[in-house]
């Protein structure tokens, strides 16, 4: 979000004012990354990890939220904007087989655009699990279960403040942090 704002139309930089301002949770580190150059002619993007409490290092979730603009729109965006997001996160082995999971994940997406946007245009994604098992001197180590989910969609406004706030309950939901109420934290166990 380091362009210079003479340079870019007043709507891409009224969207870009809209991200930073949005009010992200503590453990959600974010920084600024190349966006890509030839999908639109504006683009900014984020990397985000969600910390897990206590840890400087230690990330529960992983992603990307990018932000195209094309004045002149984009037959399949349906728009001038495009919001393209992406949450990684390992999921406990038990969920990870679970058959539904993909079902469940999209849900936390399409949840966290109803808490925080409402109604969005052309939205679509998919959700992905890769189930790792372990073999011969490493048998006795635990699998994994990694889980990614891509989306898209446009928005209906260039205010994105609320998207990345979307993006990040999606983080949250991936990786297993409850959703608490405004002025409510979670009691940690010790281990």
């Amino acid at each position: 979000m380091n362009a210079a704002d003479a340079e870019i139309p007043m709507v891409f930089a009224r969207a870009l004012a809209s991200l930073r301002s949005a009010a992200t949770r503590s453990g959600l580190l974010l920084r600024e990354v190349p966006g890509p150059t030839r999908v639109a002619p504006y683009a900014v993007a984020l990397t985000g990890s969600l910390l897990r409490p206590g840890a400087d290092d230690d990330d529960l979730a992983d992603g990307r939220f990018i932000v195209l603009h094309d004045p002149d729109g984009q037959a399949d965006w349906q728009g001038t904007f495009r919001v393209v997001t992406l949450v990684r996160a390992e999921v406990d082995t038990d969920m990870g087989v679970d058959p539904l999971l993909n079902e469940v994940a999209w849900t936390w997406m399409t949840d966290s655009l109803a808490d925080h946007v409402g109604d969005v245009d052309a939205l679509g994604g998919t959700v992905t699990r890769v189930v790792s098992q372990t073999f011969g001197v490493m048998a006795e180590r635990a699998g994994s279960v990694e889980l990614e989910i891509r989306a898209s969609w446009t928005p209906r406004t260039p205010d994105l403040g609320d998207h990345l706030l979307a993006w990040e309950q999606m983080l949250a939901a991936a990786a297993g942090v409850p959703r608490l109420p405004d002025g409510v934290s979670a009691i940690h166990r010790r281990r």
